[in-house]
């Protein structure tokens, strides 16, 4: 979702002061229970979903701008690829604003979803972009810029605040215990690229103590996860770099796959390095699921990425589907580069706003994939 070179130093540098190791907590699953899981779901793949209306979680979820019938027309185009999961963000603002409604709108996307056969993976808290979120109508897109209006879940009032924590605890648990037993939900990931210095966006702005507070952060969720012992996995994905040695893991890295019952990360590269994060994460004898891929121009593409991870069982989630509000067709370098149309090959997504396929060759090989006629 950014900058992955100017990001891993900043991580790094950042987790410098961070000497306490995390270590595992009490309720994780065996590694056995959870390839159990991967054989009742089978192979997952699908995409990063937001819907083409909404610039971000709040749009896609307020009630002002929840969009029912958006939603439908978008996820028949994923069920026409053969997809069978989405990975969708929840903001705990939406839930704050209004929790029954809330609750009342994702049950009513999850039953959207599963009319077109698709299962969903919900993320709780989101650290990349703007860190401070506000509810209400939200600002139009910056014109020609990638992610110009996502908002980070919790907003940096709140995630810097260690005294503050534990005020997310209700959002948490809400969410969870409505849908603990929901087999609409194949998983939860809990803290989506908690260290992720914003650098190119918004580093100058964002906690100087990040890091170190969001681990603070997703320990505490993770505990308030386990309390409602939910019946799908947990997992937090790790996102910069290929984790080939356990020794040089940072804490947050540490904390992330000694905790998951599931194994999510990330790449943006080509084949090669995608194979040599698979092979590294191996070792933890785990379900890996690929929570975001697919950026075109740095050489993360359908084909051959796709087939190799279905021959592989490591679930696919792409980021984006449908051109809209997040404009994520545009590169991560548009923030610091000025284009004035459509770059030529674009960086994310599958569809244009009217439904017809960016590149065609792209959805036909997809389907091949899928097995979707």
């Amino acid at each position: 979702m950014f900058s992955r070179i100017l990001g891993s130093l900043a991580v790094a540098t950042a987790l410098l002061g961070l000497t306490a190791v995390a270590a595992e907590l009490p309720g994780r699953w065996p590694a056995d229970k959870a390839n159990a899981w991967l054989d009742r779901t089978g192979w997952l793949v699908g995409c990063n979903y937001a819907p083409a209306y909404a610039i971000n979680q709040l749009e896609m979820w307020q009630p002002d701008t929840f969009d029912p019938a958006a939603i439908d027309r978008e996820l028949a185009l994923a069920e026409g690829l053969g997809f069978n999961s989405l990975r969708v963000f929840l903001h705990d603002l939406a839930w704050r604003s209004d929790p029954k409604g809330f609750l009342r709108r994702v049950d009513q996307f999850l039953d959207i979803a599963k009319r077109h056969r698709i299962g969903v993976v919900l993320v709780l808290f989101d650290a990349v972009w703007d860190p401070f979120p506000k509810a209400g109508p939200q600002r139009a897109p910056r014109p020609h810029v990638h992610n110009s209006g996502w908002i980070q879940s919790p907003g940096a009032e709140i995630l810097g605040d260690a005294a503050r924590h534990d005020e997310l605890k209700p959002y948490v648990q809400a969410v969870l215990k409505k849908f603990r037993r929901d087999k609409r939900i194949q998983a939860w990931d809990l803290f989506n690229e908690p260290d992720n210095p914003n650098t190119s966006a918004y580093g100058s702005v964002e906690l100087k103590n990040k890091a170190e507070m969001a681990l603070r952060l997703l320990e505490k969720t993770w505990t308030w996860a386990r309390e409602v012992r939910p019946s799908q996995p947990l997992t937090s994905g790790v996102w910069v770099g290929q984790w080939a040695d356990p020794a040089q893991l940072n804490a947050m890295e540490r904390f992330q796959l000694e905790n998951s019952d599931v194994i999510s990360f990330h790449n943006y590269s080509k084949l090669e390095d995608l194979q040599a994060c698979v092979r590294n994460l191996r070792r933890y004898g785990r379900p890996l699921l690929c929570t975001e891929y697919m950026a075109r121009p740095a050489g993360s593409t359908f084909e051959p990425h796709l087939g190799w991870m279905k021959s592989e069982k490591v679930a696919a989630h792409n980021w984006g589907f449908v051109a809209g509000k997040t404009q994520t067709q545009y590169p991560w370098d548009s923030w610091k580069s000025t284009y004035t149309a459509e770059p030529p090959v674009w960086f994310h997504e599958i569809f244009r706003a009217d439904g017809s396929p960016y590149r065609p060759e792209e959805v036909r090989y997809i389907r091949q994939v899928t097995g979707h006629p």
